[in-house]
Order: structure tokens, then C-alpha cells, then sequence
């Protein structure tokens, strides 16, 4: 029952095992760590699983057995070094692969092509692009849309104005959290234009479920035209 729950299952998510391939540059790094550790982990469980199974039914008690114990052996160095050495090796891989992906992922241009304030409160955020004259301020009722040019790098300077929130792109792989008194930075580059949901993942009050916004990528000169319809006005949505 359980193979015919896991094989289709399996099917289905692909080589990403259920998991988002990531819509920005980001998440991709973060979504190729995630098949690395399915990489390790399958063998693991095919390894463990399949000898206890041989362990069950080559040893398990025959019609006509006697009660007397079988040959027992104390120890097997060769064994023991091997199955000790080969989980050492794989953390250590694990740990390199991770930091990789974390040094890829948090890492800041020196020349982001816009830079973005986030700011969360209670309940909803505001986009600010200070070096445009722009900002974008949402509603419970009417979200705010944040709008990035595709295929440049977007500095994001997350803030909070009142509790902690959290900026959460389920499609990015990318959460970062919003704690009053704390400034996070960190980029953005989103490959492709698109619309992307995203929401607050930290409960932060009565009307948390009211905090969601959209992640907007257009063409670099479709964002440029963007700015300048917006800087008249100073608002938008």
C-alpha cells in the first residue's frame, strides 16, 4: 500500500520532490539544495530499510527451529570503521553543499539596479523605491504589489514598524523575518517576468491573514515605464 502511495507521488513532483523550482535566481540555488539532500537521503533509506527487510525474512524463525541462538560475532572493525567514516563523509558534504548555497543566496551586488524599502505593519507593507520617488502602499482590502525589474538585481531593505512580521514568497523558496528595530537587507533577482503571491508567515495580530502582497517582475523597460507613471502620482497599488 505504501509503494503504491509513494511511486505515483514520486511521479508527480519530478526531480524538484515537491518542492517550488524557484522563481528567482534564489530560490533556484535553494531548490537544487533541497534535490542535493534527496540525493543523500534516498540511498540512506534504500540502504536502512532494505537491510532490515533482508533482516526480517532471511532470519526470522522457521517451522522446526529449535531455540538455540545462532553464531554470534562481537565486533567487525572493518565494518564498523566503514559504516562510521561513510556518515562522517556524507555531513561533511551535506555541510559544504549548504554553505554554498547559503553564501549564493544571501549574497549583496554592490550594484543592485533598484533598491526597495519594505516596510511591514499591521496589516499590510509599503514599498518604497527612494531612489525613484515611489511608493506603494497597501490596504486589507486592496494588497500592495511589489514591482522588480526581471533579470536585474532588486535590493530588498526589510523593516518593521510595530511586531514582527515575516516576508514569505513560497514561490522564491525565500523567507526573511521583520523584527522592530532590525533592518535585514538582501537581493532579489528574478529571472523571468511574472506574478507571484506572497504573505507575512508570522502570526502578527488580529488581521494577519490580511497581510499578502504580489511580487511583479517586468521587462526592464516595462519597469522603468512603471516608475515613471508612479512618480507622478507617489502611490499606487
Amino acid at each position: 500500500m505504501h509503494l503504491l502511495t509513494v511511486v505515483p507521488l514520486l511521479a508527480l513532483t519530478g526531480c524538484n520532490f515537491g518542492a517550488f523550482p524557484g522563481s528567482s535566481t534564489q530560490g533556484q540555488s535553494i531548490n537544487h539544495l533541497w534535490r542535493v539532500l534527496w540525493y543523500f537521503a534516498i540511498p540512506v533509506g534504500v540502504i536502512v530499510y532494505g537491510l532490515i527487510l533482508w533482516s526480517v525474512f532471511r532470519y526470522r524463525k522457521r517451522k522446526g527451529d529449535d531455540d538455540a541462538l545462532p553464531k554470534q560475532t562481537r565486533y567487525s572493525v572493518g565494518l564498523e570503521v566503514t559504516y562510521t567514516l561513510i556518515p562522517i563523509a556524507m555531513v561533511i558534504a551535506i555541510f559544504a553543499f549548504t554553505y554554498h548555497t547559503e553564501q549564493k543566496v544571501d549574497a549583496v551586488s554592490a550594484h543592485p539596479a533598484v533598491i526597495v524599502n519594505v516596510d511591514a505593519f499591521q496589516w499590510q507593507w509599503r514599498f518604497t523605491y527612494p531612489q525613484h520617488g515611489v511608493t506603494i502602499v497597501g490596504t486589507p482590502g486592496h494588497p500592495a504589489t511589489l514591482v522588480l525589474p526581471a533579470g536585474e538585481t532588486s535590493r530588498i531593505v526589510l523593516r518593521a514598524d510595530d511586531v514582527d512580521h515575516a516576508l514569505y514568497v513560497p514561490a522564491f523558496l525565500f523567507q526573511r523575518q521583520a523584527i522592530p528595530g532590525v533592518v535585514n537587507t538582501f537581493d532579489f533577482t528574478v529571472p523571468k517576468p511574472g506574478r507571484w503571491p506572497g504573505q507575512c508567515s508570522l502570526y502578527c495580530g488580529l488581521d494577519h491573514t490580511s497581510m499578502t502582497f504580489t511580487v511583479q517582475a517586468l521587462s526592464p523597460q516595462a519597469f522603468d515605464q512603471w516608475l515613471s507613471q508612479h512618480s507622478t502620482s507617489g502611490a499606487g497599488a
